[in-house]
């Protein structure tokens, strides 16, 4: 894996994230947990690169999230579908999916990767907040995708970006 600096990453954030996915890893307490994520975005606020994702109250790595000071995010080949579709719908609460998928994980300063990674960032939070009913103004979006199941909103600053050669 290479460092490349934020301002040269030069993919599609609406492919790495709409359409290749995320892997989200946090650790806490000697422990990692992931989950695939296809909601988010990439950019700049308060004059630093920035990712922000949203997760749900009941998704256990949320619980890592809220523990921990940074985590990642992980972007893998289209032969790591099957993957990432796995870690998407089991919870890490019934086992452990970082071994059972059979993954190597690397750790930078509290924060887990992978090795098998395309790209990682590993990123330190800078903010969270709840979505609330009451904040959409098109109402269609809360219709649609919840029910009483708000999603937490993370912005983190991207400090590392590695690659694979």
């Amino acid at each position: 894996m290479k460092e490349v600096k934020p301002e040269v990453f030069n993919e599609s954030v609406f492919r790495v994230i709409g359409k290749d996915w995320l892997l989200v890893t946090a650790e806490a307490e000697g422990k990692a947990n992931a989950m695939t994520a296809s909601w988010g975005g990439m950019g700049i606020m308060w004059g630093k690169p920035v990712a922000y994702i949203f997760i749900r109250p009941s998704r256990y790595t949320k619980e890592f999230i809220d523990k921990s000071e940074g985590l990642t995010l992980s972007v893998f080949a289209e032969d790591r579908r099957k993957m990432m579709n796995y870690f998407g719908t089991v919870s890490g609460r019934d086992e452990d999916k970082i071994a059972k998928a059979g993954l190597t994980a690397c750790h930078d300063n509290g924060r887990t990767y992978f090795d098998e990674a395309r790209v990682t960032m590993l990123c330190r939070k800078l903010y969270a907040q709840e979505l609330k009913q009451a904040c959409f103004i098109d109402k269609a979006c809360d219709e649609k995708w919840y029910n009483d199941d708000y999603h937490t909103m993370y912005i983190v600053e991207i400090e590392k970006i590695l690659v694979q050669e």
